[in-house]
């Protein structure tokens, strides 16, 4: 038996497939097919969020930095504006690491949820509903490589 795909809640072999609490053979699975769900808009306004928190902290800097050169300041005041606009966008790159990493993450996970669904000889059956797209990719690539010997 080759085990394809394997995590708590899936188990895809050679042999069968275990998704959504039901134990099904492959000879069962008449035809799979999967369907993508509505997007959702709140992760969308979530990679917004982060860009903006990346965004804001470097205009500051360059706010600073140019009013330090626009207004009629003492040395010691320009300098000081200046320096202090190079270090708000200094420090914004150990953030911007952090937070780019998520937005990353949020696109590996995708915007919408994603199932897949079997016509068995009982009926339709939805095996699996999943936001993360990332998963749902390695887990229907799996499944296709389990029916392809039942194909030919």
């Amino acid at each position: 038996m080759t085990t394809y795909y394997r995590d708590p809640d899936v188990w895809i072999t050679s042999a069968g497939v275990r998704m959504n609490g039901m134990d099904l053979g492959l000879d069962d699975l008449i035809q799979v097919w999967h369907t993508r769900g509505r997007r959702s808009w709140a992760t969308i306004a979530g990679r917004g969020a982060l860009g903006l928190a990346i965004l804001v902290p470097i205009l500051l800097g360059a706010l600073g930095i140019a009013v330090a050169l626009l207004i009629d300041a003492s040395t010691t005041t320009t300098i000081a504006l200046v320096g202090g606009g190079v270090l708000v966008g200094l420090a914004t790159l150990p953030l911007a690491d952090v937070l780019l990493e998520q937005v990353d993450r949020s696109y590996d996970r995708g915007s919408r949820t994603r199932e897949i669904w079997a016509r068995t000889p009982t009926g339709k059956v939805m095996l699996l509903r999943t936001p993360d797209s990332a998963r749902f990719g390695r887990i229907y690539r799996a499944l296709q490589r389990a029916l392809e010997p039942s194909l030919k």
